[in-house]
């Protein structure tokens, strides 16, 4: 056993019993809901200070996760999302049906620009990666697919958070806005002014502003309804690239995968409204 896994209900310590989960369902979806972005693989202490959780309760469940399947043990100790959890989500209909649709014109355009190409929608007050194509070794490890992010920082989050619904909006533009790099924007006002523009000119352009590496360009994608329904981006490095010669390239493509899913009878948003 590693010392990771001594059950130690006082190696955390645990948030205000009116703040701590109460169901054993809540608490299973609370450590699951830690394995994403930096956290993908996890010890048991890590799993327990992320969800303010004791860690004999952690332990139970987190091996009652490993015997079903949604959690896997490495080598290391440090645990993961398993085989059966992925098996389950990938039978979610509507992100899997824009995959299909979307991919092979991502393809075209990552072909055509030579730049890293980008899919994402929105679920809440985050966006989630749901596709990409990319060359080689990439100077940060971002976005991963599955991933959440904050929809502030970048470029396809601008558009995203441009179309999203009014409430959703004004609760992420209350903040905090957390700050990647000296170009983040960090105000309500910056953030504004920058989605106004969006909704003009139909793009959003970022340079540096989640990395001092990659500028991106990002576009919207429409449903049947012609609601916003995901975004789509491209990202470069190479500061010789001038972001404005990208732009028809990344909304003809988005025009084109829109036109598809409106064909295909993608009438519904694959993100919730809220």
């Amino acid at each position: 056993m590693y010392m990771s896994d001594v059950v130690d209900d006082t190696a955390v310590e645990p948030p205000h019993d009116r703040e701590r989960p109460k169901s054993t369902v809540d608490r299973t979806l609370l450590i699951l809901g830690t394995f994403q972005n930096k956290q993908r693989r996890q010890t048991l202490s890590e799993i327990g200070r992320s969800t303010g959780l004791p860690i004999a309760t952690c332990y139970r469940i987190v091996q009652r996760l490993v015997e079903w399947g949604a959690l896997e043990k490495g080598e290391d100790g440090r645990y993961y999302i398993g085989l059966r959890l992925w098996q389950v989500a990938a039978l979610a209909p509507q992100p899997s049906r824009l995959q299909r649709v979307a991919r092979s014109f991502m393809q075209d355009l990552f072909e055509a620009s030579g730049h890293t190409t980008h899919l994402a929608i929105r679920d809440g007050l985050e966006l989630i990666s749901v596709e990409r194509f990319q060359a080689g070794h990439r100077p940060v490890p971002r976005p991963v697919v599955g991933g959440r992010y904050p929809m502030h920082a970048s470029a396809i989050g601008h558009v995203l958070l441009a179309y999203a619904p009014y409430k959703i909006r004004q609760k992420v533009l209350e903040g905090p806005f957390e700050r990647f790099t000296s170009r983040t924007l960090t105000n309500r006002a910056d953030v504004e002014r920058v989605i106004e523009r969006v909704r003009q000119v139909g793009y959003s352009i970022c340079d540096r502003h989640v990395d001092e590496f990659h500028c991106s360009v990002a576009a919207p994608i429409l449903g049947q309804s012609g609601a916003v329904v995901a975004a789509l981006s491209v990202a470069f490095t190479d500061r010789d690239v001038n972001p404005l010669t990208q732009v028809d390239l990344v909304r003809v493509t988005a025009r084109r995968i829109s036109l598809q899913l409106k064909s295909a009878g993608h009438s519904q948003q694959v993100f919730p409204a809220a």
